[in-house]
């Protein structure tokens, strides 16, 4: 098998973990029992060592198509050809706090078709060896005695046959026919003497109706609501049952430049983007996930057990330490390597986390419910530090590598939170530190006059720098420039020059921005074209807005989905699915949807109503 592109792929997910499935009907990636557990199956980022399950016919030539059940996390992979047409369907089922299951049903839909079964999983990232056995002529049960040890088995409908440790299977269905496949822990309870056929029918019964139900408690009704819907799906994905953190992707070690070296690890809670997630969240009505978030939050405050500040990203569980480590075994999606785990920008210093955390607080405490007291005494202290430390340099928010700067988001992020927390305070009359509202405004009047070129126009990205930088799209968007301010315009005119190429938006030039000794190509942000989009439809731009928005549309996948970047070609890059990009998308849809309809809404005739 050679590597797919990134953009071929589907993901299901039970709130625990995830798989992604890609146009062959493969199994290529997923991590279990959690999002940040090793691999069983990471074909993805080896194709010899890493581990797939998939299911084929045997057609000569064929097609395939990929969907989504409607308002649904199930993925339907089509097998069309002139011999036969077969169709699999994917979903993990969400059985409460004990899924660790994923179910696959096969079915023909014409002629007769002859399938082929592989799976082969290869356990703790490839680096395990494992036994299989026989446990009934439909199961084999798969063991491995490595770190923690791990105990898989897989049913069947169809016979299954040891292939050394693999599972294979051979088999023919007429029209109308199935088969039925589980993979689960071997600690879940057995399925012995049962209707198995039955008891994959009623999950994917329950499972539908989950994600039916969840996605109708959307409040958004605006227009390009399929696209809005399914982000919101994806970031469902990503959230934690458990815990309620948001991990920022489902993958680790996808590259930014094929055959480059930036391939991190996106399976952790990034403060940052998960803050982001909720205000998305909250925008389309979902309270009761922007409230577990926030009770993790808390938590993380709670525990910081001696450290002066929160930490910029987490590991599910609230875990802080993240050493990042490389698997020298495994090769890289199409050669790219090193595949790191863990991520060490753990450790470094990114100051605008306390922006888009106290920006969510004080959304949820408007907008969902008012935070506790303690909560608030936890928040509290954090801001202190925050006013007494926020004028140094920091590592910002593209995580470079290069040593750290004054960066402009860092400082209008510093802003944003100390601004947030006084107005709760104010809101809520609870008792605060009135420095906080001198060191805002001091940063304030530095973004102006330590940020702002006059011969260039243009906020810079920091002092003295060349550039402009795309995370000042948010500027407006965090209220702390009118979108139609003079120096704000002209700052959108420098940035459409320097990193816009037609709706697409680079984050900076790394050449003379953010020199990190990495040698890549840098593509395109998706998220940073959104937020390119909502600047433009709040500074009254509406019929541009929607232009860049819908070409942007034309990006996704076939499914919808986004990685974290484009390249040259349009090809997807990064992690994939990005939470990042799609709550962008989402905020952009939300925002010139609210524009058009208020420009309706002022050409309306009285007379006419």
């Amino acid at each position: 098998m050679s590597y797919q592109p990134i953009e071929n792929y589907g993901i299901i997910g039970d709130l625990r973990t995830t798989a992604l499935i890609g146009l062959d009907g493969s199994i290529d990636f997923m991590c279990f029992p959690q999002f940040d557990s090793p691999t069983v199956f990471g074909r993805l980022l080896d194709d010899k060592k890493g581990g797939f399950f998939s299911i084929n016919p045997e057609f000569k030539e064929m097609k395939t198509k990929q969907l989504y059940l409607p308002d649904t996390n199930i993925l339907m992979t089509r097998f069309l050809s002139q011999d036969g047409v077969g169709e699999l369907t994917d979903f993990m089922p969400l059985d409460g706090l004990d899924g660790k299951k994923l179910m696959r049903r096969l079915k023909t839909i014409r002629g007769e078709v002859k399938y082929r079964l592989a799976c082969c999983p290869r356990f703790n990232y490839g680096k395990d060896v494992h036994t299989a056995v026989q446990d009934s002529p439909n199961a084999i049960i798969f063991r491995t005695d490595g770190n923690a040890g791990m105990a898989m088995r897989l049913k069947s409908s169809v016979p299954l046959q040891l292939a050394g440790v693999d599972a294979t299977a051979e088999f023919t269905l007429a029209v109308g026919q199935t088969a039925d496949f589980l993979w689960e822990s071997v600690d879940t309870q057995p399925s012995t003497g049962e209707d198995f056929s039955g008891i994959v029918t009623a999950a994917l019964t329950e499972t539908i109706r989950f994600w039916k139900d969840w996605i109708s408690q959307s409040t958004y009704r605006g227009r390009w609501m399929e696209v809005v819907n399914r982000s919101a799906l994806v970031l469902k994905l990503l959230t934690s049952c458990q815990y309620g953190s948001i991990i920022a992707a489902p993958t680790f070690g996808l590259p930014e430049t094929v055959g480059g070296n930036r391939n991190w690890d996106y399976r952790y809670a990034w403060i940052r983007d998960a803050s982001f997630t909720v205000y998305s969240l909250l925008q389309l009505g979902y309270g009761k996930e922007a409230g577990q978030f926030m009770g993790w939050v808390e938590k993380q405050c709670r525990d910081i057990k001696g450290q002066e500040q929160l930490g910029i990203m987490y590991s599910i569980d609230g875990g802080r330490q993240l050493q990042e480590t490389q698997l020298d075994h495994w090769e890289g999606y199409k050669g790219s390597s090193p595949v790191r785990i863990g991520n060490d920008a753990y450790a470094q210093l990114q100051l605008d986390i306390y922006g888009e955390l106290m920006d969510s607080v004080y959304l949820y405490n408007k907008h969902g419910d008012p935070i506790s007291y303690d909560f608030w005494k936890d928040l509290e202290k954090q801001m202190d530090w925050l006013s007494d430390n926020w004028n140094q340099p920091d590592d910002g928010i593209w995580e470079v590598r290069g040593g750290k700067k004054n960066f402009l988001y860092s400082r209008l992020a510093c802003w944003v939170a100390l601004d947030r927390a006084i107005k709760i305070a104010e809101a809520r009359s609870f008792p605060h530190n009135g420095h906080w509202r001198e060191q805002r405004d001091k940063i304030f009047n530095s973004i102006y006059s330590d940020f702002w070129d006059e011969g260039k126009q243009a906020f810079m990205q920091f002092p003295g720098s060349e550039t402009v930088d795309a995370s000042s799209l948010l500027m407006p968007l965090f209220r702390f420039i009118s979108p139609k301010d003079p120096r704000w315009l002209s700052t959108l005119k420098r940035i459409e020059e320097e990193l816009v190429t037609d709706s697409l938006v680079y984050r900076y030039r790394p050449d003379v921005a953010a020199p990190d000794g990495f040698i890549s190509r840098d593509g395109t942000f998706s998220m940073c074209t959104f937020w390119y989009v909502e600047c433009l439809s709040r500074a009254g731009q509406l019929d541009k807005a929607r232009y860049y928005f819908e070409k942007m549309l034309g990006y996704a996948n076939h499914l919808g989905l986004y990685s974290e970047q484009l390249g040259f070609e349009g090809e997807h890059l990064g992690n994939f699915p990005q939470a990042f990009t799609h709550l962008a998308l989402i905020s952009a849809a939300f925002n010139l949807n609210k524009q058009f309809d208020d420009q309706q809404n002022k050409n309306i005739n009285p007379d006419q109503v």
